[in-house]
């Protein structure tokens, strides 16, 4: 039962990161992109690979991945502004449509990114068809923006009881995982809902605790934006 637990911890990583939208392209400075509020989770790992949030953690992360994300806003060759609800009353609609952004994203990687788990209608003649759904036209605080830009990350640092497991699994021939670092940065037509660019991937460098690690992360979430891509960070953590 141990092993089967321990192999089962075992993260299938995704093959590729990026994906458009068959024809979609962004010619620089022709559009508005608003940066939607960053959905940021940090915690460990426990010794059975659970997440346990940490607020300390989180609020690091929220602080220095937002100073990184404002360094490049104005280097993705179009109008980038970040998100304001005002008086819309849109609050909750938009933390629904970041969920769903992650949930897509999530699918993504596994569907059409990770080769070996493709869905028939996925493979690579199919094009890029995702969407998070017509319903995001209609909110006010979007109103006179043709995109939106989704950023999602989520990071688990292994706690000591989880290294040592990892440890010891290797002496038994187990493979086990310590540490989850999972990134998500998409764009979304505002007319229709549809997805037409993603950078997605788990296994993200760059610790968002630290400045630095923030700003790695962020120029690898942005890797490839359309129309004026961000320069690449180095790989690695």
């Amino acid at each position: 039962m141990l092993a089967m637990s321990l192999c089962a911890s075992v993260t299938v990583f995704a093959q590729e990161r990026t994906g458009n939208k068959t024809g979609f392209s962004l010619k620089s400075g022709t559009v508005k992109v608003v940066l939607m509020r960053p959905v940021i989770q940090v915690g460990a790992q426990s010794t059975g690979g659970m997440y346990e949030p940490n607020a300390d953690w989180t609020a690091q992360a929220r602080e220095n991945l937002a100073t990184a994300l404002q360094e490049v806003q104005s280097k993705l060759g179009n109008r980038v502004v970040a998100y304001s609800e005002d008086a819309s009353g849109d609050g909750p609609l938009i933390s629904q449509y970041s969920r769903l952004f992650s949930a897509v994203a999530d699918s993504v990687i596994e569907y059409q990114f990770f080769p070996g788990n493709r869905l028939p209608t996925k493979k690579r003649d199919k094009g890029f068809d995702w969407a998070i759904g017509p319903g995001i036209a209609s909110l006010k605080s979007l109103e006179g923006a043709d995109y939106a830009l989704f950023i999602t990350t989520h990071d688990e640092y292994g706690s000591t009881g989880r290294k040592m497991l990892q440890i010891v699994g290797m002496l038994g021939g187990v493979g086990v995982t310590s540490g989850v670092h999972t990134g998500h940065a998409g764009l979304v037509d505002l007319k229709t809902g549809e997805l037409v660019w993603l950078n997605a991937d788990r296994q993200m460098g760059g610790d968002v605790r630290t400045a630095e690690g923030a700003q790695k992360r962020v120029k690898q979430l942005l890797e490839g934006f359309p129309g004026k891509p961000v320069e690449v960070a180095s790989a690695g953590q």
